[in-house]
């Protein structure tokens, strides 16, 4: 039924690990195969590409659906419907961001700071000239395929490139002048495959399955018995993310508690639940969480 699109390159692991977390394990042949499936009904073809293209061939209709980053949304232009966020990158969880920077060294401190003629290298040519026309900077935008951040300063005046922790642009002894776009990874559709109602059903259902992987990243669920004498106590040290789930036990036993938490938390989290009264305290791994 759909046809699906993937990055390749910088988010392509990261993609893959949570398709599989998803129950939606992608299956090729190779590490560099373009062509891959999944065994899902919903899912006709899967074509693993670069994400600068896939706005278009989703636009195009040579697509369905695909992952791409909001950056190369803004940079194509491409007519085309988000599904939603995917609170993934690279490395972390958090988006990267699309800045200008420059030497250390360099007086320009705001992007209307930029003297005429000033020769920017950027992936991004389309993006960068709409802010920079906006701020009334006549700047040289070059097209960079790499290695942006090394182009300063005999090669270029400013960059314009992303960034998820900042370490690389320090690094290269660059500093943050401005944020142009904050991006995250989207889910995103063909307007006339969303139309079709058949279609969209299997698009929200995937949506669903990679957003509740997503969401039980870094979390586990906490079973316990409690006294009820001892119930408030042991209610008291849990982390406030949501109201635990009270059940009584038969024969007045007591209570059963479930919980989910922070992964990072259980180290301390069960030993002080023991010190006031839980007990048969099982700790259980999450795969997905869909509220």
């Amino acid at each position: 039924m759909l046809r699906l699109v993937l990055p390749k390159g910088s988010l392509e692991k990261a993609t893959l690990d949570l398709f599989a977390a998803a129950d939606l394990a992608v299956v090729r042949s190779s590490d560099v195969d373009y062509r891959a499936s999944i065994d899902d009904p919903r899912v006709d073809e899967v074509r693993i590409l670069r994400p600068q293209e896939i706005p278009g061939y989703i636009a195009e209709g040579n697509f369905d659906l695909g992952i791409t980053g909001r950056d190369w949304i803004e940079e194509t232009g491409a007519d085309v419907i988000s599904l939603g966020e995917l609170a993934y990158s690279k490395a972390t969880s958090n988006p990267i961001r699309v800045v200008l920077a420059v030497a250390q060294e360099s007086p320009v401190t705001t992007i209307a700071d930029l003297p005429p003629g000033a020769r920017v290298s950027t992936e991004y040519p389309e993006l960068t000239r709409r802010v920079l026309e906006k701020h009334g900077v006549h700047a040289e935008i070059r097209m960079s395929y790499g290695a942006t951040e090394a182009k300063i300063p005999d090669i270029a005046d400013a960059v314009v490139e992303i960034t998820e922790t900042g370490r690389a642009l320090a690094t290269a002894r660059l500093r943050v002048v401005e944020t142009l776009l904050v991006s995250r990874t989207e889910l995103i559709a063909n307007p006339v495959s969303a139309s079709d109602p058949e279609k969209w059903l299997a698009m929200s259902h995937l949506l669903t399955l990679l957003q509740g992987a997503l969401e039980a990243r870094g979390k586990v669920l906490l079973k316990l018995n409690v006294a009820k004498d001892k119930l408030e106590a042991v209610v008291s040290v849990l982390p406030a993310l949501k109201s635990p789930t009270v059940s009584e036990l038969s024969g007045d036993a007591g209570y059963a508690v479930e919980t989910v938490v922070p992964k990072t938390l259980v180290n301390v989290l069960i030993p002080a639940l023991k010190d006031r009264g839980a007990t048969d305290i099982i700790e259980l791994p999450i795969s997905k969480i869909v509220h």
